[in-house]
């Protein structure tokens, strides 16, 4: 068998490929997403709360802890030394669009621990807004742009 995707070996078993001869360099990966919920929620973010509390900084917590536990999620992800997170939650009138931005100096990129970021981030909100709206649903996961490595700049096309 040809070993034409990188993550299988010559019998097409999974495996870990091996970064160590690539160079470090930093890396960058911006995601985003969204989660539709009601106008009871919205209403509620943008006054008095939730009654489970802060959706908000809890959705925004535990997406940062989700990018530094991608490797334990995602299995062919390498554990790398994450050096910055931004989280960004921003209330509009039928949603809340979370962004993430993830850093790390190493030798494999950080997009999927920015996609893990925003996925997370919006489940937490959900189950934050769950009794309030349980019709609440993530949408629109998706990686905006990279930098750094062997190729360099990518940005979503407009």
């Amino acid at each position: 068998m040809s070993n034409e995707f990188t993550h299988l070996d010559d019998k097409g078993a999974a495996r870990m490929v091996d970064v160590s001869g690539k160079d470090i360099t930093v890396r960058t990966a911006t995601a985003s997403g969204r989660v539709h919920v009601s106008a009871e929620v919205i209403a509620l973010l943008r006054g008095a709360g939730l009654p489970k509390g802060d959706a908000l900084g809890v959705a925004r917590i535990a997406g940062i802890q989700a990018a530094k536990r991608t490797p334990e999620l995602v299995p062919l992800c390498h554990p790398l030394a994450i050096h910055g997170v931004d989280v960004g939650l921003e209330v509009h009138d039928d949603h809340v669009a979370i962004e993430a931005t993830v850093r790390t100096a190493d030798r494999t990129g950080v997009e999927m621990e920015a996609l893990t970021c925003v996925a997370v981030s919006g489940l937490a909100l959900i189950d934050m807004v769950k009794a309030v709206d349980p019709a609440a649903v993530i949408t629109d996961v998706r990686l905006e742009a990279k930098s750094g490595g062997k190729r360099g700049e990518w940005r979503r096309p407009e």
